[in-house]
């Protein structure tokens, strides 16, 4: 199987996923993993896809050629083996959720400490939320706890944070559900 990273950004306009699948679906593709969201407007899209025969991109990427006629933006890169697999992470898995008025420094400090302690992030999202004149920003991270670390430890490390940045942090575990 052949594994490559697709990445799609445009101005956000209703259908771009059902386009951007028909076309994976119509040239048999498969998604092994993706995230789509909206960045200021602008919809952004990551996909990891395989498909079974076809190892060269560019005959993957004239199948793409409507979507960056119609104004978007796409970027095709062939995966060395391993590129496609989910990494193994050892540990309890919590979510961080920052509130506070938006200002800048804020992902860039809570990002560092976590560094720092060497917590693996494996998702973070921010966006503003409230009314134009009392925005709110809104952080939420996804990371992975070190072996003996506690959530207890993580809401330790972000007091002083909270209190210098005046910002609001929660962390909480996710339990993670087999089916």
């Amino acid at each position: 199987m052949n594994h490559f990273a697709l990445t799609i950004i445009g101005r956000d306009r209703t259908g771009i996923v059902s386009e951007v699948t028909g076309i994976l679906y119509q040239i048999g593709c498969n998604i092994a993993d993706s995230s789509c969201s909206i960045l200021g407007g602008q919809f952004s899209m990551i996909l990891i896809i395989s498909h079974p025969e076809l190892k060269d991109q560019h005959a993957l990427t004239q199948a793409f050629t409507p979507l960056e006629e119609s104004g978007l933006s796409v970027y095709l890169r062939t995966l060395k083996p391993g590129g496609e697999k989910h990494p193994d992470l050892q540990g309890e898995i919590c979510m961080i959720s920052v509130y506070g008025a938006d200002k800048p420094g804020i992902v860039y400090q809570v990002a560092k400490e976590l560094g720092e302690r060497q917590l693996n992030i494996t998702d973070l999202n921010t966006k503003l939320i409230g009314k134009k004149d009392t925005p709110v920003y809104v952080m939420m991270i996804e990371a992975v706890l070190n072996p003996g670390i506690e959530i207890e430890d993580v809401e330790g490390w972000m007091i002083k944070l909270k209190n210098e940045m005046k910002i609001d942090i929660s962390v909480r575990s996710i339990t993670p559900v087999e089916l």
